[in-house]
């Protein structure tokens, strides 16, 4: 009994250990292929690929807005510098989890700043995204992790409430020009109520970075849980016969963690179909390695559907890792 008891506090030790104290340290060398984000989505516009993130932390500030990279195909990236710039949209720091999405022939962005969602637009892809109103959604709980899903003439906006009960994902209608919420149809769509979503040794439960898409009428909703220091954050699915629910969870959860792909804390990221290669695909972020949480890196791999049972697949050795066109001076083949 004492020897389970103290195998059971030595593996909490070393969550807590890992999840608040190890990734302090964030003094490491960037090489020019890695790309550092922290909650990716990818855009894919007239054949051309677009990252943003947030900044990575750590050694990259999140107060100045969001960067892009662009790509044609999927594999080598080249900056293209920010997106958004602080001043020219709402926030003075904060800017998380952008996502970026085509509505009547503009690019709106979709984020979180101060702990508020706010949209900005653009008329390209790369920016720059700007808000002469710099105003935000108003809500009476701090909001983020926003994804905007449009269906059968409606707009969506998926998001996290940040609740005293945890982190809960919420779903609301927007009106036409998505200037304000409809809030009578505000609906919850679940909170951390598995195992495997509360076991990172963490108080507060979280579930969060919600993505949808829509297949032969059934709604997938990715999403992360645990905290997302934590090594044990990962990816689950839930499935719903509407965007306003209710949402089922797969019995397969979590479809991507650190034993799946044998990377730290791999989550938040976003779902597109690429019409190059006519797959679905989940852009996310992990830690920066197993001893370290930032800066975070950016992953890709496949999904596969599965349409009798309704759920999906992650490919998880389709996994890889982004990379940035080596700079002009250097050969692809030089170090």
């Amino acid at each position: 009994m004492y020897l389970y008891l103290f195998l059971f506090l030595i593996n909490k030790f070393n969550l807590i250990f890992q999840i608040f104290i190890n990734p302090i340290d964030t003094k490491v060398t960037q090489t020019y292929k890695e790309i550092f984000l922290g909650d990716p989505t990818i855009l894919m516009e007239n054949n051309k690929y677009y990252l943003y993130g947030s900044s990575a932390g750590g050694i990259d500030s999140t107060a100045n807005g969001f960067s892009v990279y662009e790509s044609s195909n999927l594999k080598d990236w080249e900056p293209k510098g920010y997106a958004l710039k602080k001043g020219d949209a709402y926030g003075e720091s904060g800017f998380w989890a952008p996502q970026v999405f085509k509505k009547d022939n503009l690019f709106y962005m979709v984020y979180v700043a101060n702990e508020n969602i706010a949209l900005a637009k653009s008329i390209s892809p790369l920016g720059p995204f700007k808000s002469k109103l710099k105003n935000y959604f108003l809500s009476d709980t701090k909001l983020i992790d926003p994804f905007i899903f449009y269906d059968n003439n409606t707009w969506y906006l998926f998001h996290v409430r940040r609740l005293k009960e945890g982190n809960e994902i919420y779903v609301i209608e927007l009106n036409e020009d998505l200037s304000e919420f409809k809030r009578h149809t505000l609906t919850k769509c679940f909170s951390a109520d598995e195992l495997w979503e509360n076991s990172d040794g963490v108080d507060s439960k979280s579930v969060q970075g919600p993505s949808v898409f829509k297949f032969n009428n059934v709604y997938y909703l990715f999403y992360s849980a645990n905290n997302f220091r934590s090594p044990n954050y990962a990816v689950g699915l839930a499935t719903s016969s509407s965007p306003l629910g209710p949402w089922k969870k797969s019995n397969k959860n979590p479809l991507i963690d650190q034993k799946a792909i044998d990377q730290n804390g791999p989550g938040h990221g976003d779902l597109f179909f690429d019409l190059n290669d006519k797959k679905l695909k989940y852009v996310l972020h992990t830690h920066y390695s197993k001893n370290k949480l930032r800066p975070r890196k950016v992953g890709i791999l496949d999904l596969s559907i599965n349409i009798n049972l309704n759920t999906l697949k992650a490919e998880v050795k389709s996994f890889r890792y982004l990379k940035k066109d080596p700079p002009p001076h250097q050969n692809a083949g030089e170090r």
